[in-house]
């Protein structure tokens, strides 16, 4: 089928010859293109809109066929959430505990704890009526449920969130593995602690408790002693080591205590030199051995992770690392193996491989996920290709049999080899009756929602089965054939109803209807010609309407199209011939047309057409002046260039003045002919008139005369005023404060911004304001006080100020309104010293609220600019003469603005004018407080030539926004995403002054805004991992703070 467009101008195309008042209903059919052919199945890729006999491409094509019935719905499978036979249950990560429910799977495995928590007595659960949801309260009461549901459940996974929210854990941040499980154990171990049975009081010592004792030897007397210990897991360092017998010897290894470590000998009476070691003397059923993987980072503050190989044997032998005891049982095997996926110690994912104490299987406990090892040998499989983002060169060695090797393990669990025992109930452990049926509580509800779910799915099924069904027959039934009756549907609607993703809503034709009523003509391309058997099934099943059939073609709407098309036309012709008129010279009488209204004519009767006809062509989006024939106003001369198009609204409103006369601009407007006004008044016959002889507005002509004498009074007052004050204007001999002039005691002061003004309007006197009111309160506190000593002028506070010379002042008191006047008189003592005064006083308390403010606002700034400056060697990256390049374009103007001309004396309105910088803004209520609150970024210096204070970047240099309350360790990690030099390779200082405490503020170490703070960077070190943390970590770590493992 041919493309809309095409097919939008074929339905039209019979206006060329036919007349509104000549329309047939052949005409009338052709214009809603009722009688195209519809396309087949197979011939168009998608739909045509253009013609309302398309019904390919609608969304059909999902239900012609034979359709599997799982397309029906979106519900999974409520079984897949069961648990699976001869397999254990999973937990739900609620964001970042994995490494908590790591932990809640390897206690859970061990048949001893689980056998004592669930004799702890709990009077709740006993109690509890099943009528309503279990809710436990105490650590133990958690565990022993959670315990029971990872045991009993039907469930696939359980969700954790209730002993996380009891222990008061942060479930978005990820903790210390490590910490977690010896805080987490010694809280249990305290709480078992208040259980009358004596079984369950010590069973965190009875699995995990063993001993040891600190053994020192005096050299000098070879005096020993002990001091005994109990551990629950032995803390091994990894760093510098390949194996696990290396990493338990060196935890055991002899230590020489000598210089300032020296130790205190009770038989000697003083310090000597001494040795001292571990000696294990008991070990627990349940080792515990935690790699030191995480380690504390002094160069950075911060922890990182070891990712180095260690490898571990399945049976340890501890025999050879005890002192004495020879019966003791030393043969362990290797229970649990915990893992960190990840380089970070700040980030990565936890998981567990735990053996099965009943069957001697390997699981892998993946959160939610539980993956049974083939055979009955640890994999720890891809876990150890997590880490190869680490640039390290380290290959993974081979591991002997009976070996593992890995360098994400964190934590090993051994547990003592005990003899095969004929009795098989020794590996079973029983739910508890209570706790039972709580689990069958649970249970319960979740077959009631498998079958909830498996009814959703049904249902789901069974209505799609009937939607496939209904589509089937009717969409046989939609095309209308030739002669039938046949209604209009919504193209739209027909998608929606063929898609079952949506709810299916009743047919609204209301959008497509005309004024009249009826089918829009531009409507006719969104909806679809559909038999009236099939309309009338559409509309019994889902209701809606106005029905739109084949009486509903608007013989009105197609008229007007018809004759605004038919004017169109004839009005190419028109325009091309007015074209030519207009460039012809003009003889006899002429009219006066706006130049932008010629310009834009043809635009704007396209829409007066549109408007008289009350037609809304839904296609056109075009505005007045933005037509396709827009540019060919050249064809008029260079004179009809000018003009802002899309203001136009009414054809010659731009020749019109706000008096409603003739405007007095003539260049704004065109004189054409008679004939040339004959044709464009037939589009606009409602368009104002102005013949040659129109005289122009007389009130207009009176407003712009007296302009005009303004400006000549406005010049002459310019020029006087210039020429009373020409040293003032031109910045020549002026009076300074740093050297008093001679002949004279006394000399005036007005503000800056005052004589600013003032050259602004004696420079350019009809564009700017005269100036009438020297406004010197606003250098005066509310208590009519000077706010500036002489020596805070000399300081700074004078470039706030303007100096005159008495002369000067006298011109200044007759010309402009004085509300205060304000002198600085010179008084020489006896001797050789001199005393400075001024009228008025100082106001002694402004002044030092003033100075008070003004340094708490260097204290106490928010969002504020520092540069960060970085050195090479002590030096300069580059000289200051050498600005930035790539400076934003703001800068580069106002650095542009402030290029002082070479030849400054020579030139008498050389700036000392400061139009293209900031000026000080003073308001009248801010009094001289809000002056000095503003940056000064300009200086007028003797000489006549200003120089600007602004900061000029240099290559290599940065600018920050930072607060006061920011610390130094916010601002290095703002530094390294700027310099890419990590925190602890970057020394900062300013004037000279290390900044080395990472927690004070900026405020604190003397930051203030415009600060240029100077980087120095050591060589980096390439520890990528040490990076990744330093990424990681914003704020301080708090750890389990305020959690309840630490009883809060």
């Amino acid at each position: 089928m041919a493309p809309r467009i095409q097919l939008e101008k074929a339905a039209w195309r019979w206006v060329e010859t036919v007349k509104p008042e000549e329309i047939e209903q052949e005409h009338i059919e052709l214009a809603y293109r009722v009688n195209l052919p519809a396309c087949k199945r197979g011939t168009c890729r998608r739909n045509c809109r253009g013609n309302p006999n398309c019904l390919v491409g609608i969304g059909e094509q999902a239900w012609l066929g034979e359709i599997d019935e799982n397309a029906f719905h979106n519900i999974d499978d409520p079984n897949s959430e069961r648990r699976d036979k001869n397999t254990f249950v999973g937990l739900t990560n609620l964001g970042a505990t994995c490494y908590v429910n790591t932990f809640l799977q390897v206690w859970f495995h061990n048949l001893e704890l689980r056998r004592s928590l669930y004799q702890c007595h709990n009077s709740r659960a006993q109690e509890h009526n099943i009528a309503s949801d279990y809710e436990p309260q105490s650590i133990c009461e958690h565990l022993q449920y959670l315990f029971a549901l990872l045991q009993n459940s039907n469930r696939k996974y359980i969700d954790p969130s209730g002993l996380v929210k009891a222990l008061g854990l942060d479930t978005g941040q990820q903790q210390d593995a490590q910490e977690f499980s010896k805080l987490f154990l010694s809280l249990l171990e305290d709480t078992l602690s208040k259980q009358k049975n004596p079984n369950v009081q010590n069973v965190i010592q009875r699995q995990f408790c063993g001993q040891f004792s600190y053994v020192t030897v005096c050299n000098q007397c070879e005096r020993s002693s002990a001091l005994p210990s109990r551990f629950y897991e032995l803390e091994l360092n990894i760093q510098g080591h390949k194996n696990l017998t290396e990493c338990v010897t060196e935890f055991l290894k002899e230590e020489k205590l000598d210089g300032e470590n020296r130790y205190f000998c009770e038989s000697c009476q003083s310090k000597q030199n001494a040795t001292r070691r571990i000696k294990l003397h008991s070990l627990p059923p349940t080792l515990n051995l935690q790699l030191m993987r995480f380690v504390f980072d002094r160069q950075t503050g911060h922890k990182k992770k070891l990712n180095t190989f260690i490898s571990f044997p399945e049976q340890l032998e501890m025999g050879p690392f005890l002192e004495g005891k020879q019966d003791q049982k030393c043969v362990y095997e290797l229970s649990a193996v915990l893992i960190h996926r990840g380089i970070s110690a700040y980030s990565g994912h936890y998981i567990a491989h735990v053996k099965d104490a009943r069957t001697g299987d390997w699981y892998k406990f993946n959160d939610e996920e539980i993956e049974k090892m083939e055979g009955k040998k640890l994999q720890l499989g891809i876990e150890e290709d997590i880490a190869e983002t680490v640039k390290s060169q380290t290959r993974k060695p081979k591991c002997s049999k009976g070996y593992h090797c890995s360098r994400n393990a964190y934590m090993l669990v051994y547990k003592v080899q005990e003899e095969k025992s004929s009795d098989p109930s020794r590996n079973i452990v029983d739910v508890p009756a209570f706790l039972q049926r709580l689990v069958d509580q649970d249970n319960h509800k979740f077959e009631e929602w498998c079958s909830e779910m498996a009814d959703m799915r049904k249902q789901s099924v069974d209505k799609g089965k009937a939607k496939h069904e209904e589509v089937k027959e009717l969409y046989e039934l939609l095309p209308a054939k030739d002669g039938d009756p046949y209604e209009f549907i919504p193209l739209d609607w027909l998608k929606k109803w063929l898609d079952d993703s949506t709810a299916t809503k009743e047919i609204d034709n209301s959008l497509f209807l005309c004024c009249h009523s009826k089918l829009h003509p531009d409507k006719v391309g969104e909806s679809k010609r559909v038999s009236l058997q099939a309309a009338e099934l559409l509309y019994k099943r889902y209701g809606g309407g106005p029905r739109l059939d084949n009486f509903s073609l608007c013989r009105e709407c197609v008229s007007q199209r018809c004759r605004v098309l038919r004017l169109k036309n004839q009005l190419n012709e028109d325009y091309k011939e007015v074209s030519n008129l207009v460039k012809r010279v003009l003889s006899g009488e002429g009219y006066w047309v706006g130049k932008v209204s010629l310009r834009s004519w043809r635009q704007l009767a396209l829409e007066q057409l549109e408007e008289d006809e009350h037609e809304t062509k839904h296609s056109n989006g075009q505005t007045n002046g933005r037509g396709p024939h827009t540019n060919s106003s050249k064809e008029f001369g260079p004179e009809l260039s000018e003009g802002n198009e899309d203001e136009m609204k009414t054809f010659n409103e731009d020749v019109v003045c706000s008096h409603g006369g003739l405007g007095i601009l003539e260049t704004e407007r065109k004189l054409v002919s008679s004939e040339v006004w004959t044709k464009l008044r037939a589009y606009f016959p409602k368009a104002p008139e102005f013949t040659q002889n129109q005289e122009p507005c007389q009130q207009c002509l009176t407003l712009e005369q007296e302009e005009k004498d303004n400006e000549a009074v406005s010049k002459m007052m310019a020029l006087d005023q210039k020429n009373q004050l020409l040293n003032l204007f031109h910045e020549k001999n002026r009076p300074t404060l740093t050297k008093w002039p001679q002949g004279t005691d006394v000399l005036y002061i007005v503000p800056l911004y005052f004589v600013d003004e003032w050259r602004k309007f004696i420079r350019r006197p009809t564009k700017s304001s005269p100036v009438s009111n020297v406004g010197n309160t606003l250098l005066l506190c509310p208590h009519g006080g000077f706010m500036f000593t002489y020596d805070s002028l000399i300081d700074g506070d004078a470039q706030h100020i303007a100096l005159l010379w008495p002369s000067e002042w006298e011109v200044i008191s007759r010309l402009f309104i004085v509300d205060q006047p304000i002198s600085i008189h010179c008084i020489k003592q006896s001797g050789s010293t001199t005393e400075y005064t001024t009228q008025p006083d100082l106001c002694w308390e402004c002044r030092e609220g003033f100075l008070f403010q003004q340094q708490r606002d260097l204290r106490e700034y928010t969002q504020a600019t520092i540069y960060i400056r970085k050195v090479v060697e002590d030096q300069m990256m580059l000289k200051e003469a050498a600005p930035e390049m790539n400076a934003s374009s703001s800068e580069a103007e106002e650095e542009k603005e402030e290029q002082p001309k070479v030849d400054g004396d020579k030139d008498p309105d050389f700036s000392q004018s400061q139009d293209g910088a900031k000026r000080l803004k003073l308001s009248e209520s801010g009094a001289a407080a809000s002056a000095a609150a503003v940056p000064v970024t300009n200086i007028t210096k003797l000489g006549g030539i200003r120089r600007s204070t602004r900061h000029r970047k240099l290559r290599g240099e940065k600018a920050l926004i930072v607060s006061a309350n920011q610390t130094l360790k916010e601002l290095k990690i703002q530094i390294m995403h700027a310099f890419s030099v990590a925190p602890f390779d970057q020394n900062l200082s300013i004037n000279g002054k290390s900044l080395t405490d990472d927690s004070a503020t900026l405020g604190s170490l003397g930051v203030i805004p415009e600060s240029i703070i100077c980087l120095k960077a050591d060589e980096p070190i390439a520890d990528y991992a040490a990076m990744d943390d330093v990424y990681q970590v914003r704020m301080p770590e708090e750890g389990f703070k305020g959690t309840g493992l630490l009883g809060h």
